[in-house]
């Protein structure tokens, strides 16, 4: 009996020092949360005579500096809109909201950067450009539905269930240009699967390493089985995000 004492007291000190508990694993993903959520924004278009004034299109995420911030390509491929803008969280009268211009455009990988106009806001940290591994715990970030459930950012949390190869189809045809011609030619580039769910409005928003809050992928699609509206009642629960290391190469010339 003494043995068998020692032995799970043994077990139970080895699982603390390796970060094992049960409780240390859930204490951290509400820290991740809040740290994130003001670095995840609503991206769309803004009309000060429109009702709605806010046309939502996706989520976006701030990175670098606090001045830039990444979303898809797609999100912010509608001609209408003349003047793109993130809206702020609510700070004690309402939201508030900032105007953003596209800077770059990656079409081969869905991923455009916008520069953020006024003070920099609180930027998410880039992981690796080398990615992860198959079995990854992950947090995925956005706004799913866009303003419906409210413009507050939800979590969702999964694994990158599966690492293969893909070829983006292009959103309209005056995106596939020659770079994405050439990616087609090339084969493709790796894209996770995920097995958590995302809907539409979380396009564009970061995938989180569980542990240490760092972007790995940006939300990209989501597998669904018939229209846009059955997406939302019966989900596949199957999402696609693409690599971090896409968003460092947009990234790097802008950092000179």
């Amino acid at each position: 009996m003494r043995r068998r004492s020692w032995l799970r007291s043994g077990l139970a000190l080895a699982a603390a020092a390796l970060g094992l508990g049960a409780g240390s694993a859930r204490a951290a993903l509400p820290e991740l949360i809040a740290q994130a959520k003001p670095s995840v924004l609503p991206v769309g278009g803004f009309d000060p005579l429109a009702s709605p004034r806010f046309a939502f299109r996706g989520t976006a995420f701030v990175v670098a500096d606090g001045r830039l911030a990444v979303t898809n390509a797609h999100v912010v491929a509608d001609a209408k809109i003349k003047q793109w803008t993130l809206q702020l969280p609510p700070a004690g009268g309402g939201p508030s909201w900032r105007r953003a211009e596209v800077i770059a455009r990656d079409a081969a990988h869905d991923l455009a950067l916008l520069r953020i106009e006024g003070d920099p806001l609180p930027p998410l940290r880039l992981g690796a450009p080398e990615g992860v591994r198959e079995g990854q715990a992950v947090a995925l970030m956005g706004f799913p539905i866009g303003g419906v459930l409210g413009f507050r950012p939800v979590t969702h949390r999964g694994i990158v269930s599966s690492i293969a190869a893909i070829v983006l189809p292009a959103a309209t045809a005056s995106q596939l240009g020659q770079r994405a011609v050439a990616q087609i030619r090339a084969g493709g580039f790796d894209i996770y699967q995920l097995d958590a769910t995302a809907y539409p409005g979380n396009s564009g928003g970061p995938v989180l390493h569980a542990d240490s809050g760092e972007v790995v992928a940006v939300i990209n699609m989501v597998l669904t089985k018939g229209s846009r509206e059955s997406a939302l009642q019966h989900p596949s629960g199957i999402s696609y995000a693409i690599p971090v290391r896409w968003v460092h190469e947009l990234l790097a010339p802008h950092l000179r």
